[in-house]
């Protein structure tokens, strides 16, 4: 695999390709989803519920992702790291420039923040001072406490109309990425559709440009699997299996199948 840069997803998603997306938190799985030809590692606040053992992303601190991301920048050479701003890290705008530099000089190539409108601005300043960005929209697990729970976002009319106008807020504000979590399928493929920016899903449908699964999650060994994941190291020879199982279900869109996803 050749070093995967924003050009290089943008022109997949002119081309029609699909690319992978996998959490990684530490150099050795790094390592191995590079290996495996993941085109993106996500350095996910989710580390909060999956190693760090919270029940929730909201405890996540600066320090905890700064050394999370040095740590999977060293296992990588390759593939295109995203870092998360946890929660709190930018309730306003110089807040979030100064720890978007944080997690970029700990070897991030990009920062990703979870919100709609209200962050436009942020968004058009870190984008206007270099620094790449990725937004979050459907249901954000920082805000989980305000949306009472892990629930599916944009179901109905009003509210997928909101999550359409702040997605195309977002990319003209800057954005260069956008995950989408747990939204109806149909709604995944409109955003997908409407943006000319790649869209990676997860819970979002097969429409999406890419799909995202925490490692844990695809590895099968997370005490609770979500709907949205599926067990890839069952069948294969190991972790780089797994991923590589996962990379080309995504890229051939075999998955998620429709059991994996919501209406």
């Amino acid at each position: 695999m050749k070093a995967i840069n924003l050009a290089t997803l943008q022109a997949m998603k002119t081309a029609g390709q699909k690319f992978a997306v996998v959490t990684a938190y530490d150099a050795s799985f790094a390592r191995l989803g590079e290996l495996a030809g993941i085109e993106v590692l996500l350095v996910g606040d989710s580390l909060g519920n999956v190693v760090l053992g919270y029940d929730s992303t909201v405890p996540v601190t600066m320090d905890d992702m700064a050394h999370h991301t040095r740590a999977v920048a060293r296992g990588n050479s390759k593939s295109l790291i995203i870092a998360d701003l946890p929660f709190m890290a930018y309730a306003n705008e110089l807040q979030a420039l100064d720890n978007a530099a944080v997690l970029m000089q700990a070897g991030a190539h990009m920062i990703k923040l979870e919100g709609g409108a209200w962050l436009e601005e942020t968004v058009h300043l870190l984008a206007e001072r270099g620094i790449p960005v990725c937004g979050h929209l459907g249901l954000t697990p920082q805000s989980v406490h305000k949306l009472g729970g892990y629930r599916v976002q944009g179901k109905d009319e009003e509210a997928a109309a909101q999550l359409l106008n702040d997605a195309l807020l977002l990319q003209d504000a800057g954005a260069d990425l956008l995950v989408l979590e747990c939204v109806p399928s149909a709604l995944g493929a409109q955003i997908s559709a409407a943006l000319a920016i790649p869209v990676i899903g997860i819970g979002a449908g097969v429409d999406t440009d890419a799909q995202v699964l925490v490692i844990y999650d695809l590895l099968g060994i997370s005490p609770r699997q979500p709907r949205f994941s599926k067990n890839f190291l069952a069948g294969t020879d190991g972790v780089q299996g797994a991923l590589e199982a996962f990379a080309s279900a995504v890229r051939s869109g075999r998955f998620p199948e429709p059991e994996h996803s919501f209406k």
